[in-house]
């Protein structure tokens, strides 16, 4: 009745991913991969399951950027969500992603 159930509704193309990442939020610091990704979100394997908040920084340890994240959905240790802003964690932040920079830092950013 609607066509093929299947079709891929996204409205952004989604490119693999396999980077290191990091997922910080109020007490919260988790290892994490990005696998998948779009302009407008990213998913995410977590290390382990987690209780998910709703909004997130996900620590890219190798480019050094902390994306802020709306959670959008969870599935087991899997998470998407959408982009809300990304900021540079070389040299100063604002206080509001300091534990980000020091997550980053301890993974072994420079």
């Amino acid at each position: 009745m609607f066509g093929n159930s299947n079709q891929d509704r996204r409205s952004e193309i989604r490119r693999p991913a396999n980077r290191r990442a990091l997922l910080v939020g109020a007490a919260l610091e988790v290892p994490c991969r990005i696998t998948d990704e779009s302009k407008g979100g990213l998913k995410l394997t977590l290390d382990r399951g987690i209780e998910m908040p709703g909004r997130v920084i996900v620590v890219e340890v190798k480019e050094a950027l902390a994306v802020d994240i709306d959670i959008r959905w969870t599935r087991g240790r899997e998470a998407g969500g959408r982009r809300i802003s990304e900021t540079s964690l070389r040299g100063l932040v604002p206080q509001r992603l300091a534990a980000a920079r020091d997550a980053w830092q301890r993974a072994g950013g420079h």
